[in-house]
């Protein structure tokens, strides 16, 4: 019997859209190049896997429509996918804010979610190339390594170009283009950013900073760690994924504090002390080279200007890197395929019926903290749910 619907990628939202359709009474095949499903879960969160994020919603989120992603995550929520993990008995603990990561370990997650499959009837084909998708007279046929395969329904969910070493394929996006869906450019996102001018004696420092865009853009207030290429660190990751080619980022590295201020007293309070000591409250590595263009002169001796000029790029650091990482670093890819052709209820392409797309595959990027993964399972069931009408 040819399956109802046929899942392209057995990851975070690939397994999530698969149990869903089998739920809602579909014959559910998976279809995946890897060797095992969830290769992706089993890395994240340093093996712990941030599953989910309390506070999530459209404004945790990029895309060219920023309000495409309402409609799934309100009808499936954090704490919808926080029950599931109950019900396997699953440990968590909620480490910041509203991120919520296992006890143990993240294979915990993929265990949960291949049972759900194999409780709902799926049936999942691990290390099967996938050559081809093509319409067919009521619905399409998935051309694959062991042969052809009929179904009513596809759903793209075989993620981005991220993390490339655990087999990240464009597959979803040709097949998109392919079908004449439109895709925004991708790119790295949440990726440690390379500087023309790193400081290798600056690697291993970290500190708590705010990173914004221009005075109206986005503002992350969280650490920053100094890199052999450059920095990194939850809050550049988050500034990250908003940057184009040429724009700079403003880091302030004294956070809620005026940096000008703060200089002043400490030439006041310690007049014979030399440059590095204006900025005490920063690691002792990173002041010693901010400071370094005062020279060796005590504080008593340096004009205001010098001590405002530095009070300025303290807490105004004009951040423009030469790069990032790539995708061997990101953790995600921004881009994908386009919203305008598909329907955010369904996550259906509006003008091909039967084929879907979800999760990383799709223009809509998540912030730092259990935000992407929502957006796997919020996509997942709601194509799942529809796709399995095509039964």
């Amino acid at each position: 019997m040819n399956p109802d619907v046929i899942v392209l990628g057995a990851g975070a939202a690939g397994l999530m859209a698969a149990a869903t359709a089998g739920q809602n009474g579909a014959r559910v095949l998976v279809l995946d190049h890897g060797p095992e499903p969830g290769r992706k879960i089993l890395i994240s969160g340093g093996g712990r896997c941030n599953f989910t994020h309390l506070e999530t919603g459209p404004n945790c989120f990029i895309s060219q429509n920023h309000h495409f992603a309402r409609s799934a995550l309100a009808r499936y929520t954090p704490q919808n996918f926080l029950k599931l993990v109950n019900r396997y008995g699953i440990a968590w603990h909620e480490k910041a804010r509203g991120q919520l990561f296992c006890d143990g370990s993240a294979g915990q997650i993929v265990d949960m979610l291949v049972s759900e499959c194999r409780t709902a009837g799926c049936e999942l084909r691990m290390q099967t190339r996938i050559l081809d998708v093509r319409q067919a007279e009521h619905g399409f046929i998935v051309v694959t390594d062991g042969g052809e395969i009929r179904t009513g329904a596809v759903i793209l969910a075989t993620g981005g170009l991220s993390i490339p070493k655990l087999g990240a394929s464009d597959l979803s996006l040709r097949l998109a283009r392919k079908f004449g869906l439109r895709v925004v450019p991708p790119a790295p996102a949440l990726v440690p950013l390379v500087l023309a001018d790193a400081d290798p004696e600056l690697a291993g420092v970290s500190l708590p900073i705010v990173a914004r865009l221009g005075k109206k853009g986005p503002r992350f207030e969280d650490g920053m760690v100094f890199t052999h290429r450059g920095v990194s660190g939850p809050a550049i990751l988050q500034i990250s994924s908003y940057l184009e080619a040429g724009d700079a980022a403003q880091i302030d590295l004294l956070p809620g504090q005026n940096a000008l201020n703060v200089l002043l007293k400490v030439k006041k309070d310690r007049p014979k002390a030399l440059p590095p000591s204006l900025l005490e409250a920063l690691p002792q590595r990173l002041a010693r080279v901010l400071a370094a263009g005062l020279g060796d002169t005590m504080l008593a001796n340096q004009p205001d200007r010098a001590i405002k000029a530095l009070a300025e790029r303290v807490s105004n650091w004009q951040l423009r890197p030469a790069g990032t990482e790539g995708y061997a670093k990101a953790e995600v890819m921004r881009g994908g395929i386009d919203t305008r052709d598909m329907s955010s209820q369904t996550l259906e392409a509006r003008d091909i019926p039967g084929l879907y797309a979800i999760g990383e595959a799709v223009d809509v990027t998540g912030w730092l903290g259990g935000h992407n993964f929502q957006w796997a399972w919020a996509s997942g069931v709601a194509a799942g749910r529809a796709a399995a009408g095509h039964r």
